[in-house]
């Protein structure tokens, strides 16, 4: 990827250049779901919800460089994604509170686990899981999406990887972490998740 300089780096011009470097990594040709469209639908929650951010600057570059690495054959892919953050932001001389917020947000995508205390990477994670409460038939279509960007494993191996994923979930006292969405958002959630795993146990 190309280098990108700043004038700004505390403005919103960091996230036009993110999209600007990361688009061509989103277009890759494996992500079914992991692409541009799931970033862009990330962006259209944030601004529906602007009221509930903190500091929008690093919600909206966390949606951006959340996924940039995204290879179902490796187990590190959150990682990958964090430093990549850490040294892109480092690179445009981004203030090192807003760096560290980015990437503390990207690393708790690995389990989606809220454990950095700050509000605005709870609702990070609530958006990322957002398409758990969508509409029936939206969801179908992003289940049948993971199942395409893990088309290398056999078929009863990611039944059986998909439905430990799906039951996780199912045992966590809540999905969603901020009370407002939890509201809007669980229930639908739980029906999906329940609906697919009875599609996976019964295939």
């Amino acid at each position: 990827m190309e280098s990108i300089a700043l004038t700004n780096p505390h403005h919103e011009d960091c996230v036009e250049a993110a999209a600007t470097l990361l688009l061509q990594l989103y277009a890759e040709p494996h992500r079914a779901y992991h692409n541009a469209a799931h970033v862009h639908a990330l962006l259209r929650l944030a601004d529906a919800h602007a009221d509930l951010m903190r500091d929008p600057l690093a919600i909206r570059l966390a949606i951006w460089f959340h996924d940039a690495v995204y290879d179902t054959e490796l187990q590190d892919n959150e990682e990958r994604s964090a430093c990549l953050a850490a040294q892109t932001l480092s690179d445009w001389h981004c203030d090192g509170a807003l760096i560290a917020s980015v990437v503390s947000k990207i690393r708790a995508t690995a389990g989606h686990r809220w454990e950095d205390g700050d509000p605005d990477t709870a609702l990070f994670l609530d958006f990322d899981l957002s398409v758990l409460a969508a509409p029936e038939a939206v969801y179908d279509r992003y289940a049948l999406q993971i199942a395409q960007e893990y088309g290398w494993v056999p078929r009863a191996a990611y039944q059986a990887g998909r439905t430990e994923v799906l039951q996780g979930f199912l045992r966590r006292p809540h999905l969603y972490f901020t009370e407002c969405l939890r509201a809007q958002w669980e229930a639908r959630a739980r029906v999906n998740l329940q609906r697919e795993l009875h599609s996976l146990t019964e295939a």
